[in-house]
């Protein structure tokens, strides 16, 4: 298991490429339809992902895609599951395997995500419906107060026991403490409370003896709250963002950035800043809707225009591939 955790996290962070996030639950995909004009059915569902799949070169840029339940238990058009169909495209299989945020007792504003229960058979059946990697998001607000010690052992020991329950299934568990941009708390405050979540996650990883090498770290970049009135530029989110990371161990197999919600323009003029930092591990990204609100803009439902929604996520794929091509020699710096 712990081989074949570490190569398939290798390739999931091969040069050039990064992971496609199209795991939205089935609230957050049925309003995002809503919002495109798209009648939220499992069918439309079905086919916008389907789209997104199947776009033309996307295994150049692209080494995975994240799916929710209720797709990777759909087909495509052609009766063939969707494990199988993006594993013959050359792409990965993932799961979402969290089950939501929640409100944590006893924590007054602050969530956890659950979904332990019944994780150890739920990974096996994912394993062989086709999944070879996994997802866990936690999310953790700012405020002047958040987010308390406690709320960050919280998630930090969901995630590890998440990790740990993954590569004991043969799955690599990709890691995603969220720190939310939601708020007008500063770039420093930010980098504050990453370090201090990221310091919780790493060490309950290793209490529970997660292999570095056999997981995939997806962080939020460091910068400000999205009401704060200033923008930080590329080179003060990256220098920001590779500091706090400098704790991690050298043998994690790399960090996929998520967007958090930036503006996709935003979002992949931050990644290529990072790529001027030498780092022990790759740093790409596993994106969602800066990658793909484009796409759903573009197509809307409409069968006539799923070549526009597929280029539409071409260009942005495309434009995050080239910004994490080319990056120096990775090695401590």
């Amino acid at each position: 298991m712990r081989n074949t955790c570490r190569n398939v996290a290798k390739r999931m962070v091969a040069p050039g490429k990064g992971i496609l996030a199209a795991d939205e639950s089935i609230g957050t995909m049925s309003t995002r339809l809503t919002k495109a004009g798209v009648e939220p059915t499992a069918e439309n569902r079905r086919v916008y992902r389907e789209l997104l799949s199947t776009a033309p070169g996307l295994v150049d840029g692209v080494s995975g895609i994240i799916f929710c339940d209720e797709t990777l238990r759909q087909n495509f058009s052609d009766g063939r599951p969707f494990a199988d169909a993006v594993h013959a495209l050359g792409i990965l299989p993932g799961i979402k395997v969290d089950t939501g945020a929640h409100p944590c007792p006893g924590l007054p504003g602050e969530k956890i995500t659950e979904g332990l229960d019944g994780l150890a058979a739920r990974l096996a059946e994912y394993a062989e419906m086709g999944a070879v990697f996994a997802k866990w998001r936690a999310v953790i607000a700012i405020t002047d107060e958040l987010p308390s010690e406690t709320g960050i052992r919280a998630h930090a020991h969901a995630l590890a026991r998440y990790a740990a329950a993954c590569q004991e299934a043969g799955i690599v568990p990709i890691v995603e403490p969220e720190v939310l941009m939601d708020g007008a708390h500063s770039l420093d405050r930010c980098a504050e409370v990453t370090a201090r979540v990221q310091a919780a996650v790493l060490a309950e990883l290793a209490a529970f003896s997660v292999d570095p090498a056999g997981m995939v770290l997806k962080p939020n970049m460091v910068i400000e709250g999205a009401e704060h009135p200033d923008r930080s530029t590329p080179a003060q989110v990256a220098q920001a963002t590779v500091q706090v990371l400098r704790a991690a161990p050298d043998e994690l197999a790399g960090v996929a950035f998520l967007s958090g919600g930036q503006p996709p323009e935003r979002a992949t003029a931050n990644l290529a800043a990072m790529q001027e930092h030498r780092t022990p591990w790759p740093l790409t990204f596993s994106f969602d809707r800066a990658l793909v609100d484009p796409a759903l803009a573009a197509w809307a439902g409409d069968p006539g225009r799923v070549a526009d929604g597929q280029a539409a996520l071409a260009e942005r794929v495309q434009a995050n591939a080239g910004a994490v091509r080319g990056r120096p020699e990775m090695q401590p710096a």
